[in-house]
């Protein structure tokens, strides 16, 4: 897979709250598919399709443990995402600062 398309797959399964949370719960460490489960009002196999995006944009892998398919947190194509924002990071830089400049002539103001 090019970088740009696991890049757009990241993108893709990171735009959902469910898929999110998924990985929130696997970056405390590995789960069965039921654990991920249990805190979604949906069905498995529902639970089941957001871990098949999940794994189809690299995030997660999933091992064999007898019967048990464990998932367990991949973070390298996060690492891409993280790389890909940082460049944009200036921008949120200036705007802060000149955010920070206004309020505190507001507040000098105020003082006067």
């Amino acid at each position: 897979m090019k970088a740009s398309d696991q890049l757009d797959a990241a993108f893709a399964a990171l735009a959902n709250p469910t898929r999110r949370a998924i990985l929130a719960q696997l970056a405390q460490g590995e789960a069965t598919v039921n654990a991920l489960a249990e805190p979604f009002d949906m069905s498995l196999p529902a639970v089941s399709k957001h871990i098949r995006v999940l794994e189809n944009a690299g995030l997660i892998t999933r091992g064999r443990d007898a019967q048990f398919r464990p998932c367990t947190l991949n973070a390298q194509p996060l690492e891409a995402v993280a790389n890909w924002t940082d460049q944009y990071r200036y921008i949120w830089d200036a705007r802060f600062d000149l955010l920070d400049s206004i309020l505190m002539n507001m507040k000098d103001q105020k003082d006067e």
